[in-house]
C-alpha cells in the first residue's frame, strides 16, 4: 500500500482510458489519486466525476475552468499537496492515456523513497513500437541535454516521473505551464545538480500516441525556448553592435586616420553590444536571479576567453586546412563561433547566469 503517496494525472478531454489507469493505480494499492480537468469540454468533463463517484475517498479532482497546460496542471496538483498532504512522502505523475502501467509507477515510487531523489521513468525507444516522431524527438532533445545543457537523460518526454515531498515547493518554481514545464524540471535537475535516478519501464504506444495532445511545431518551440531566445539575443546583440558602430563613427573627427576612427568605433560597439547582451540574457534568456556584479566579471571573463578561442582556432584551423579562400576562411569561422556559441550557451547557464534557486531546496 502506498498509502502517504499521492498519483497525479493532468488530463484533457479524456476518454475511457484515463478510468482503467485510475483503477489500475488504485489496484496496484495507490489510495490517493488527484485527477486535474485542464479545461475539458462538456462532452468529455463528465468523466472526472464519473471516476471520482466509483472511487469515493480515493480520488480527488481540481478543475481547471479553461485548458492551461500539463505543466500548469502539475502545479496545481503539487500546491494542493503541500496544502492538504503534509504527511505526503512524495508524488509520481503519471499520463491518463495508458502510456504508464501501475507496476512502473510504483518502481518509481520505491526508487524515490529509497534514495530520497528525483526519479524519471525511462521507455526504450529503439523498439519497434515507438513512433518515428517519438523516436527522433528523443535522440535529439537528448542529445542537446547532454552536449549543451550538461545533463545525461535516456528519455526526455517521459511523463512518468517521481518526486520527493521535500521537491515540490522547487518544482512550483520552474517555468513554464505547457509542455515544456517537463522540460525545465530537467534542465533545472542538471543546472543544480539535484540527486536524479532512471527506472526502466514499459514502453507502451497505444495508436501510435494518436491521443497525445502534444504539437510539434508549438511545443518543440516552447521546449527549446531557451535556446532560441539565446539565439535571438545574440543576433539582436549583433545588430546593436553594427548600429552603435555606425552612429559613433558619425561623430569620430574625420580628421584621425581611418584604422583609429574603426578601433575607437568598434572597441566602444562592442562594449555597448555586450552590455545589452549581459541584461537581455540575465533577464530575459536565463531569468538569473544571480548577484548582478559576480554575473557581470564572470559574463567579462568568458567574453574575453570565447574571443580569444574564436581567433586561436580559426587560425589554426586555417593553418590545417590550407585555406587561401576568403570563402573556405569565412567557413572555418563560422563552424568555430557556432561550436563556441553551444559552449558559452552552457557556460552562461550553468556559470554566468547560475541561479540561487539550489538554495531554496
Amino acid at each position: 500500500m502506498y498509502e502517504n503517496v499521492q498519483v497525479i494525472i493532468p488530463s484533457l478531454n479524456p476518454d475511457e482510458k484515463l478510468g482503467k489507469t485510475t483503477e489500475g493505480m488504485i489496484e496496484k494499492g495507490f489510495t490517493d489519486v488527484i485527477l486535474v480537468d485542464d479545461g475539458s469540454d462538456e462532452e468529455h468533463a463528465p468523466e472526472f466525476e464519473k471516476i471520482k463517484n466509483k472511487y469515493p475517498g480515493n480520488v480527488t479532482v481540481l478543475v481547471h475552468e479553461v485548458n492551461k497546460g500539463k505543466g500548469r496542471a502539475m502545479k496545481t496538483a503539487f500546491e494542493y499537496v503541500l496544502k492538504e498532504r503534509k504527511s505526503s512522502e512524495g508524488v509520481v505523475t503519471v499520463d491518463g492515456d495508458g502510456q504508464h502501467t501501475p507496476e512502473d509507477a510504483a518502481k518509481c515510487i520505491d526508487r524515490m523513497m529509497a534514495e530520497k531523489c528525483f526519479v524519471i521513468g525511462c521507455r526504450d525507444f529503439s523498439l519497434p513500437q515507438v513512433p518515428l516522431r517519438s523516436r527522433l524527438g528523443n535522440v535529439i532533445t537528448r542529445n542537446v541535454f547532454k552536449y549543451v545543457c550538461g545533463i545525461k537523460v535516456s528519455d526526455t518526454q517521459t511523463g512518468l516521473r517521481a518526486v520527493p515531498y521535500f521537491l515540490l515547493d522547487y518544482m512550483l518554481k520552474v517555468d513554464g505551464d505547457r509542455y515544456e514545464y517537463e522540460t525545465n524540471q530537467l534542465l533545472m535537475i542538471g543546472s543544480d545538480k539535484l540527486p536524479y535516478a532512471e527506472v526502466p519501464i514499459e514502453t507502451v504506444y497505444i495508436d501510435e500516441n494518436q491521443t497525445s495532445h502534444f504539437h510539434p511545431l508549438r511545443d518543440s518551440a516552447r521546449i527549446y525556448g531557451v535556446i532560441l531566445k539565446f539565439a535571438a539575443s545574440s543576433v539582436i546583440s549583433c545588430i546593436i553592435d553594427l548600429l552603435a558602430f555606425r552612429v559613433i563613427l558619425a561623430f569620430i573627427p574625420k580628421a584621425l586616420e581611418a584604422a583609429m576612427r574603426s578601433t575607437i568605433s568598434g572597441t566602444l560597439a562592442r562594449i555597448i553590444s555586450a552590455v545589452c547582451n549581459f541584461a537581455i540574457n540575465k533577464k530575459a534568456v536565463f531569468k538569473s536571479d544571480a548577484d548582478t556584479g559576480r554575473s557581470a566579471v564572470r559574463y567579462a571573463i568568458l567574453a574575453v576567453c570565447q574571443l580569444g578561442a574564436s581567433l586561436a582556432l580559426v587560425a589554426l584551423f586555417t593553418v590545417v586546412f590550407r585555406a587561401e579562400s576568403d570563402w573556405l576562411k569565412t567557413l572555418i569561422k563560422a563552424i568555430v563561433d557556432t561550436v563556441l556559441f553551444f559552449i558559452s550557451f552552457k557556460i552562461q547557464r550553468n556559470w554566468v547566469f547560475k541561479k540561487n534557486s539550489k538554495k531554496q531546496v
